[in-house]
């Protein structure tokens, strides 16, 4: 079984075919989805899809590229993350690569996250882009490995990784990592433990070979697993296995479909 960690299943590329979407996922043995919330006003369509089906999942949370959403108050993401479909906070973190000029409503954002996230016990999932330094220095100052979480398709060097997972944080690659320039990235595949390791479409986008450039979706997880598996000279039902139990093991309020 394999899982998809991180899919965007309330875009509209996803929300309108949603039943066509399940069918895949269940034909590529795919379990379960963890469903991201990237704005407060459309948090409610992401947990009314989790609250639809026994094998998906939710977070709550404000992406860090949305500077003109509304901001969310600690208070605000510890009461929505009561509800039991919700299982970490974010996506948050820092992205100097799509905007500029002065960020610290990023930081300021970020920090707000980790402490909610400490408050709920709930692992954060964090998005990391030209700003890994700052990511780094701020989950250090928050005492982020309190919560624990995930570094969501994760670009950056195996330094970056070493320093993540010693706060308590999983690495999840996503289809990029069967990009065939993605040379550094397949390094870092290859160093990161496996029981520190989670996989993800980040769905619709980045959708891994053979599908690249088209509409990405979670049933295509499988093909991440099997570039892991490639590059690790392992079955690919090895990085399925392992990556299914540390999904559960770090979002511990998923209840697996009985």
């Amino acid at each position: 079984m394999y899982i998809d960690s991180h899919c965007h299943l309330d875009f509209p590329e996803l929300a309108a075919n949603i039943n066509d979407v399940l069918a895949a996922m269940r034909s590529n043995e795919v379990g379960y989805g963890l469903c991201i919330s990237v704005t407060l006003p459309d948090f409610p369509k992401v947990l009314a899809l989790a609250s639809a089906h026994d094998n998906l999942f939710a977070t709550v949370g404000v992406h860090p590229d949305y500077e003109l959403e509304i901001e969310p108050t600690v208070d605000d993401l510890v009461r929505l993350a009561q509800h039991p479909k919700v299982v970490g906070i974010g996506e948050t973190g820092l992205d100097y690569y799509r905007l500029t000029g002065d960020l610290e409503w990023q930081r300021l954002r970020f920090r707000t996250h980790i402490r909610a996230a400490i408050q709920t016990g709930k692992p954060l999932i964090i998005h990391t882009r030209s700003a890994a330094a700052d990511t780094i220095r701020i989950m250090q100052e928050e005492g982020a490995h309190r919560a624990g979480g995930v570094m969501h398709c994760f670009t950056e060097s195996w330094e970056v990784a070493e320093q993540a997972i010693a706060q308590g944080f999983y690495i999840s690659f996503s289809g990029i990592v069967t990009f065939k320039n993605a040379l550094t990235l397949k390094e870092v595949a290859q160093k990161v433990p496996l029981d520190r390791m989670l996989i993800e479409t980040d769905s619709p986008y980045l959708a891994p070979v053979p599908f690249r450039g088209k509409t990405n979706q979670p049933a295509y997880v499988k093909h991440v697993a099997e570039e892991i598996a490639r590059l690790r000279s392992i079955a690919p039902e090895q990085v399925g296995e392992a990556t299914s139990a540390n999904f559960f093991e770090l979002f511990k309020a998923a209840q697996p479909c009985k």
